[in-house]
């Protein structure tokens, strides 16, 4: 089978999935642009590849968004199927155009999506895109309702499990205490408690929230925000409150944070909003109890309210510090646990195996 994926940067849980779905098809890949310009030179991955990947020449628009011509050339029928992997791209939305004029079948695979009130021309502008498809592949039930919401149809939606993980990479079962004590005194750790996140200094993250939450708990929990250099506002609310328990972390590579999530008790992301949350994966993998917010999927669709962790409500400060205490009253070992069995089916290899499945159904 040939199959051709069209996606805007070559993100490392991509590159790690396409080597996967590389080893049981013939699998080309489009990348519209090498890096975005907001990310971390650390963040991307070298790794031997088992398909085809090509960079279009394309003109750089903001971040992560590109305008390339150059893919038409690609998008005919040599492949048994052509999937678009970020849909609202310039270059996808001329290459999906094309094939709409052209009646060349296609799939979208989108890793998240939530139902927003918008103007009549935004709403009409998505549609047309999401509902020129002939498939959909979606990351879980509330993708599913906003890709229907904007025309794909439900009958032809195919969820499959959304991740940044390896078989390997998932924990046979959580950390003993003694086991993250020695961790912790390897990385000058010295509360008792720790709770960590990890993500981008932005905004949308919600870390300013999690640090006005934190004048309110106790001081022997340690918080670490891993992501980056902190942001001046972060910097005048740890002075403001004298938070010495707070510790901003840079980027680490992924063995260095491994050490982070294994040593942690619980990982907390206050997100105003992700389309998916990857961060959530990975911290379940490590066997961590999760809190995050409704306006992230991943919490959405893995998180079991009191079972593995808690859904906060999104803006709300009083939650994070009742969530953030409220964990601390349970067995975090058995929350921990769950999460792992969660978790267990996101994988890599079951990603490329569901997607595969897909694949010869839509054939």
């Amino acid at each position: 089978m040939k199959v051709l994926f069209l996606t805007n940067l070559p993100s490392p849980y991509r590159v790690y999935f396409f080597s996967e779905l590389g080893k049981k098809c013939d699998l080309t890949v489009l990348y519209e642009r090498r890096s975005a310009s907001d990310r971390n030179e650390n963040w991307s991955v070298e790794i031997e590849k088992s398909y085809k990947e090509i960079y279009l020449d394309s003109i750089k628009i903001g971040t992560d968004n590109s305008v390339s011509i150059e893919v038409l050339k690609y998008l005919n029928n040599k492949f048994d199927h052509i999937i678009v992997g970020m849909y609202s791209t310039v270059t996808a939305m001329v290459a999906i155009a094309y094939m709409k004029i052209k009646n060349i079948p296609f799939i979208i695979s989108s890793d998240g999506g939530f139902i927003k009130k918008e103007k009549k021309l935004n709403y009409n502008i998505k549609k047309f895109f999401i509902s020129a498809a002939s498939g959909w592949l979606s990351s879980g039930s509330l993708t599913t309702d906003y890709l229907v919401n904007y025309g794909a149809n439900r009958k032809r939606t195919y969820t499959y499990p959304f991740t940044s993980l390896a078989k390997k990479d998932i924990l046979e079962k959580p950390l003993a205490k003694n086991e993250k004590y020695q961790i912790r005194s390897k990385l000058d750790i010295t509360e008792n408690r720790v709770v960590l996140s990890v993500g981008q200094f932005i905004h949308r993250k919600g870390f300013d929230l999690l640090l006005n939450a934190t004048k309110e708990i106790d001081k022997d929990i340690g918080i670490y925000i891993i992501g980056g250099k902190p942001t001046d506002e972060y910097l005048r609310i740890k002075d403001k409150y004298n938070l010495k328990n707070v510790h901003f972390v840079e980027f680490l590579k992924e063995e260095q944070l491994a050490d982070y999530y294994k040593c942690a008790d619980v990982f907390i992301l206050p997100t105003r909003e992700d389309i998916w949350g990857l961060v959530i994966n990975e911290a379940m993998a490590f066997g961590l109890p999760v809190i995050t917010t409704n306006r992230c999927i991943a919490g959405m669709e893995l998180v079991i309210e009191g079972k593995n962790g808690y859904i906060m409500e999104v803006d709300n400060i009083n939650d994070i510090q009742s969530s953030i205490t409220k964990v601390f009253k349970n067995d975090l070992y058995e929350m921990g646990v769950s999460s792992i069995e969660v978790i267990t089916n996101y994988t890599f290899e079951n990603m490329a195996n569901t997607t595969l499945k897909v694949l010869k159904e839509l054939t």
